[in-house]
């Protein structure tokens, strides 16, 4: 790692990968937001812009479609317990 900048409060380091680490003056690592306010008031990475467009509602067809479809998924695990034939042990005994 290559020293980049070092002041009083910190020391910025340049990784081999090209990232870049921060140290305080007590020598612990820095990372969160706050390693982002520094790397960006020192112009080293420009800062994360938060997209705030919000996305379009969901038409609701698609939401009748989804439970349409979780019906039919309920119905199908359903149906091979009908099919298959139970016997009942309480006939056997009678035939005897």
């Amino acid at each position: 790692m290559e020293s980049v900048r070092k002041t009083k409060e910190y020391e910025i380091v340049k990784k081999r990968s090209g990232r870049y680490a921060v140290r305080d003056a007590k020598r612990n690592w820095v990372g969160g937001d706050e390693k982002v306010k520094i790397l960006v008031a020192e112009k080293l990475v420009k800062a994360p812009v938060p997209n705030n467009e919000e996305p379009e509602p969901a038409p609701e067809a698609s939401a009748d479609e989804a439970s349409a479809g979780a019906a039919d998924e309920t119905a199908a695990a359903e149906a091979p317990a009908e099919d298959a034939p139970a016997e009942d042990p309480s006939t056997k005994e009678s035939s005897e």
